[in-house]
């Protein structure tokens, strides 16, 4: 099974934090979010991953030189999703192709997934679920995508169909990518949109029951450190963490001053230094990160 690893888009919503980081390098508990999906990716079958990156290169570079089954796709200029899929072609074979966003937190059956887009004889299958805030595919009765990007006032109060959100996963017959322009930017969702309009069948996985998120905000990162924190089988169950009870981390080599006090939850990574007197609630602090004395670090992001 081949797989790709979408990753090279800038992260705007993040900034000032994506100045210092891409977005899928994030740290979640500590370990890149990248490192994350490798290993998901990996206990699926996967023996092949690409991993496309466009900014802050060398990050991606520095953290893959030792992944032996992962080839990293520079991108000079941004490609998008589905530009970026069509440069990899010629390096996916001729066996359907999984596909996920680089900065998604889930706790999915990949191999599951892959194997219901075998059944389906579909050339596309799109993993979905009931997200309302995200929700505008529309899934028609017999489970095929019949509209992408719809607007809810656009379905008929009375039609059969549901709007439901695309889950950043889904598995692609590689000669698909045909399609798509060989130079230059193009979105995959304009792809299918255009197979839809033809009559050609993409396949809905619908999932209920797991655990998924994207923090495209810092308050989207802030709330998933938030649950996984507070539940530490959840962060086992998704492979993220350890199963620890204390809502607090404090990594190696993190130097407390005086009287600093915690409150509900914090995740502080290695070599951080907090001053006397400092005060942190619900906060992520990176490594080589300082807090100075008496500072409030309250709801906040603290990069190294």
């Amino acid at each position: 099974m081949n797989a790709m690893i979408l990753a090279a888009g800038l992260g705007t919503r993040l900034r000032p934090y994506t100045d210092h980081c891409p977005k899928p390098l994030f740290p979640v508990l500590g370990k890149p979010l990248v490192s994350h999906l490798l290993g998901q990716l990996r206990s699926s079958g996967c023996k092949s991953i690409t991993i496309n990156a466009h900014y802050l290169v060398e990050q991606f570079s520095d953290l893959l030189a030792t992944e032996g089954d992962v080839r990293l796709q520079l991108e000079e200029d941004i490609l998008g999703t589905g530009g970026g899929l069509r440069k990899a072609l010629p390096d996916f074979g001729r066996q359907p192709l999984l596909v996920v966003n680089g900065d998604i937190v889930h706790s999915l059956d990949l191999a599951e997934i892959y194997d219901l887009h075998l059944a389906s004889g579909a050339p596309v299958s799109m993993v979905v679920h009931d997200r309302p805030r995200f929700n505008n595919l529309q899934i028609s009765p017999a489970g095929l995508v019949s509209g992408l990007r719809v607007d809810k006032g656009r379905l008929s109060p009375d039609s059969a169909d549901r709007l439901l959100a695309f889950a950043g996963i889904h598995v692609i017959d590689p000669l698909v990518l045909r399609d798509i322009p060989e130079h230059g930017f193009y979105d995959i969702i304009d792809l299918y949109k255009k197979m839809v309009g033809a009559g050609v069948a993409i396949n809905a996985i619908e999932v209920t029951g797991h655990f998924w998120a994207d923090f495209g905000t810092p308050a989207d990162y802030l709330e998933l450190h938030d649950r996984l924190l507070n539940d530490s089988a959840l962060a086992v169950a998704i492979g993220t963490g350890s199963r620890d009870d204390s809502a607090v981390h404090l990594g190696d080599g993190v130097r407390l001053g005086d009287k600093v006090v915690f409150r509900d939850w914090a995740w502080v990574g290695d070599r951080v230094r907090i001053g006397n007197g400092a005060r942190v609630a619900r906060s992520v602090i990176w490594n080589g990160a300082e807090v100075g004395e008496g500072m409030v670090i309250e709801d906040a992001i603290v990069t190294g």
